[in-house]
């Protein structure tokens, strides 16, 4: 155990709120949070009624039903009951604290009230309707994580309108692969960005945007110009549309199941798969995740590194949906250093910090010790997600950061625009677990029996609906690719590709991605099992691992590493990483060969690519399992073509 909340702070979580509430007004008592879990997967409309009761949730129209069939996942929820996202957002607005705030690389920190963010988000309503957007319309945003992405979403989804985005960081190709599934009506763009110190040019971007996208009637341009002659459609300029303060905020209440917003998976080996979430759905979601997996209180200060093409730059806004303080960066965590965002969290008196396990690791491969260089004193939690955290990346969290400082790990996906498994303000730390189950999300263990098992390694499933899975996949109108991606293998079951175990404390450890999984021998081995073992490793900056069944019937587990600086792989090292892994794993752990290499293929989000690397070595096409518009480094994946050409010749 690395931390246990005090009674004072089980007592004031939203969490405890509730079950009180529950209690006092449903005459539910629950024990502890293991038996509101079991209710809320158990009763899933009694549970789901309480949420729209216990948040108030204002609509038009009276729904008839909570679920239309618990029984399967295609469902309707709370038919007849029309509601509006951004209003429940913009039902916040108070003069006490701020809606959001902003910094960049370079600039200082920048407040929006929540009397100027209605203000714009109003006078861009304005103009939306001038140009005719009506519910159903898709509105494409190609903008980095700053205020003005915010109000654009607000003022698109307040008419009905459906919302999607990119950063400016993703490839032309991977934008276009998204935004031309879509056709959307208006796009949002920004013409330079910041990244690292550089600032990056992305007129010739717009303009080939403009170019793919015929669907696009005007072109809304955040930029410091004050002319836009280069364009061969007309532009209007940002700034100008926000300037007028006296428009009244309208909204459209759409049906609970209407388009909210698209998300994209990362499109690493195809098309990427667009998933349609609902403004009911994401609201219900939003609010339970946030209030009670995370603790968002009214006028804290909420904060998640991420960039408007992950789906954590949507999943922040559940903190202004709680009433509090959305705090936003642009730019990169490692300029001028990896201290960049410690410092951050002084400056702007963070409460809630959200990163990725992989910035917790390289703070800890560098030796970062924030504790002693920064006042912390406001953070009261820190969440990580994007990949599997291991315990050191925990222990590092209380010896380097805080003691007292409460970890929420939590595992989800663009699927669902939240978690299924996270934080627990009234629950204990402990070492390399995430802490509970979410509530209402039925998730199980399967062993290959497809039984459901606790304390070893299974595959993740969800045995009943979430409001916030997706409604459709766009363009998908016999829902072929939904069901191919998660039902083929456990008829009505949601399979999520995850190896997981439940831990004797309701805890959950995760092993890594199904689909990449190493199966050595018929023995199957988590990745992060590997990664784990191989970060410990000064010599070495980043790895990847694979195992191919050759067609004989044998394994070749192969590990590739990217050296740190000054450092070769020699045989002495090699044997260094074989020990560390037999010791600390078993001899199955070891790899068939270690391999030098200069790169390794991430997703534009950060997530490491094995599954198209391991496609590669089992002969398949690269260009039909690799799109390289979905890659942060689409060069890294040269050397693994030409390494399977070799093995092929």
């Amino acid at each position: 155990m690395l931390w246990s909340p005090s009674q004072d702070f089980v007592e004031q979580s939203n969490l405890s709120h509730y079950m009180k509430w529950l209690a006092q007004n449903k005459k539910l008592p629950f024990s502890d949070y293991h038996d509101l879990w079991k209710w809320s997967v158990n009763n899933l409309e009694d549970f789901w009624e309480s949420i729209w009761e216990f948040f108030n949730i204002i609509r038009d129209g009276a729904y008839q039903s909570v679920l239309s069939d618990k029984d399967t996942f295609d469902v309707s929820w709370f038919e007849g009951a029309n509601v509006n996202y951004a209003e429940h957002i913009l039902r916040n607005a108070t003069d006490k604290n701020p809606a959001i705030l902003f910094k960049n690389e370079s600039g200082n920190i920048k407040e929006l009230s929540w009397k100027e963010l209605q203000s714009q988000v109003a006078s861009l309503q304005h103009i939306f309707r001038n140009w005719n957007v009506s519910q159903g319309d898709c509105i494409a945003a190609y903008l980095p994580c700053i205020p003005e992405a915010t109000v654009s979403l607000l003022a698109a989804v307040s008419l009905g309108a459906i919302w999607s985005s990119c950063s400016p960081d993703f490839g032309t190709s991977a934008v276009i692969d998204r935004f031309s599934q879509i056709n959307p009506k208006i796009l949002i763009a920004v013409d330079r960005y910041t990244y690292g110190g550089k600032s990056f040019d992305k007129t010739a971007v717009i303009q080939e945007l403009m170019d793919a996208l015929p669907s696009v009637e005007h072109v809304l341009l955040i930029s410091d110009k004050s002319t836009f002659e280069t364009f061969l459609k007309p532009i209007t300029s940002f700034a100008n549309v926000i300037q007028d303060t006296d428009r009244e905020m309208k909204y459209v209440r759409v049906p609970f199941s209407h388009p909210l917003w698209i998300l994209f998976s990362s499109g690493t080996t195809g098309l990427p798969k667009a998933f349609v979430h609902s403004h009911g759905g994401i609201l219900l979601e939003q609010l339970k995740y946030g209030a009670f997996h995370n603790d968002f209180k009214v006028g804290e200060r909420c904060f998640w590194y991420t960039t408007t093409g992950w789906m954590m730059w949507n999943y922040i806004h559940g903190s202004l949906l709680a009433g509090g303080t959305m705090v936003l960066y642009d730019g990169s965590v490692a300029y001028p250093d990896l201290q960049a965002l410690w410092k951050f969290i002084e400056d702007a008196r963070i409460v809630h910090f959200g990163t990725s396990a992989g910035f917790i690791l390289a703070n800890m491969k560098e030796g970062i010790e924030p504790v002693k260089n920064f006042d912390l004193s406001s953070l009261r939690s820190i969440s990580s997600t994007g990949s599997t955290l291991p315990p050191e990346g925990f222990e590092w969290i209380y010896k380097a950061v805080k003691k007292d400082v409460w970890l929420a790990s939590m595992s989800g996906g663009s699927d669902v625009c939240s978690a299924f498994v996270g934080g627990n303000p009234t629950w204990p730390v402990y070492v390399g677990e995430i802490q509970c189950r979410a509530l209402a999300c039925h998730l199980k263990a399967y062993n290959e029996e497809g039984l459901s098992v606790e304390g070893e390694v299974g595959e993740m499933v969800i045995l009943s609906p979430m409001p916030s899975m997706p409604i459709y996949f766009w363009n998908d109108s016999e829902n072929k690719r939904y069901k191919e991606s998660y039902f083929e293998q456990y008829p009505n079951v949601w399979r999520h590709g995850d190896w997981i175990e439940l831990t004797e404390h309701q805890g959950i450890i995760i092993y890594g991605r199904s689909d990449a999984t190493l199966n050595k021998g018929g023995v199957r081995i988590g990745t992060s099992e590997i990664y784990r073992a191989v970060d410990k490793i000064s010599e070495i900056k980043d790895s990847l691992i694979i195992c191919i069944e050759e067609k004989n019937g044998s394994f070749w587990m192969p590990l590739f590493v990217i050296m740190e600086e000054g450092f070769m792989l020699t045989d002495a090292l090699k044997q260094k990483i074989n020990s560390t892994l037999r010791s600390e794993y078993s001899p199955r752990h070891v790899p068939d060969e270690i391999i030098s290499v200069s790169d390794i293929p991430y997703t534009i989000s950060g997530k490491k690519t094995e599954t198209p690397v391991k496609k590669i070595f089992m002969g398949k096409d690269p260009a039909k399992v690799i799109s390289a518009g979905a890659l942060k480094n689409p060069g890294s994946m040269d050397f693994f073509i030409g390494l399977a050409k070799k093995r092929f010749s």
